[in-house]
């Protein structure tokens, strides 16, 4: 495994964290088991295996796509290239949703679910709530759909635009980790970002077509006195605060992530 290590170095912001979890996937082994078997003999086939997977990780694939899962919140999701890769960020949006709404029973819904990664933390915490999963990709939302059948929690997955699936219906609660990048960000070209599916990442020259769009659209979807909960980029706040208020949101407050960024900002229709 040093070897790998020494090869991801200068390459990879974690090299031995990358290391670790492509040997483990390769031999189906816990980081502990690897560290105390680290002087056990491998087969010609599975250091092939494990170098190809190096390679890729070299040309830049993000970890999370080689190995295809990554945990978020207390799950162990599936990810693949179809959608965005759960960030430890979005936790916080799931940490909001439960504080805003701490009843056993509540209509959620989920927009632009991706791996269902919202949805399902939801769901793990709050097995009585009745959680609407919305995603327009269809090829997206089939991998919520594994997800949610692999982790067998109950969600109402349905393809469709952001609000517009939910037709005739309010919610207790909407949260969204929409597309919040601007088209042309030079981070696009960095990083995992690059292997990402554009379309969950970008959102309009500014960053904030898909924002407004939820923000516009919510209050005809929440009950009195319901909630709205975006995550956005670290330079939005004030933006996302402006929008609210022009829809008469109230209670409008933003929160930092583990970064001391500001991630989220929430809001009660009336």
């Amino acid at each position: 495994m040093h070897a790998a290590i020494r090869r991801l170095a200068g390459k990879s912001p974690s090299p031995r964290v990358d290391a670790e979890m492509l040997f483990c996937h390769v031999l189906h082994c816990s980081t502990v088991r690897l560290r105390l078997d680290s002087e056990q003999p491998l087969d010609r086939a599975t250091w092939q295996r494990i170098d190809h997977l190096v390679a890729r990780r070299l040309a830049g694939e993000p970890v999370a796509y080689l190995i295809g899962e990554r945990g978020f919140w207390t799950l162990d999701l599936s990810v693949d290239p179809r959608a965005l890769i759960p960030r430890p960020e979005t936790e916080l949006l799931v940490d909001r949703a439960l504080h805003r709404v701490p009843r056993p029973s509540a209509r959620v819904a989920d927009l632009g679910t991706g791996t269902g990664a919202i949805a399902l933390a939801l769901a793990s915490e709050r097995p009585g709530w009745q959680i609407t999963g919305i995603e327009r990709d269809p090829d997206t939302l089939a991998l919520a759909r594994r997800n949610s059948i692999r982790l067998q929690f109950s969600v109402d997955w349905r393809e469709g635009d952001w609000l517009k699936p939910l037709a005739g219906e309010r919610m207790d609660l909407i949260v969204s980790n929409p597309p919040y990048i601007a088209d042309g960000d030079r981070h696009l070209e960095q990083g995992d970002l690059r292997f990402e599916p554009r379309h969950a990442l970008v959102s309009g020259p500014d960053g904030l077509d898909a924002l407004r769009i939820i923000i516009r659209d919510a209050p005809r979807h929440l009950r009195p006195g319901g909630w709205l909960l975006l995550e956005h980029g670290y330079d939005q706040q004030a933006a996302v605060q402006e929008l609210m208020r022009r829809e008469r949101f109230r209670d409008i407050t933003s929160h930092k992530d583990l970064g001391d960024q500001p991630r989220v900002t929430e809001g009660r229709i009336a």
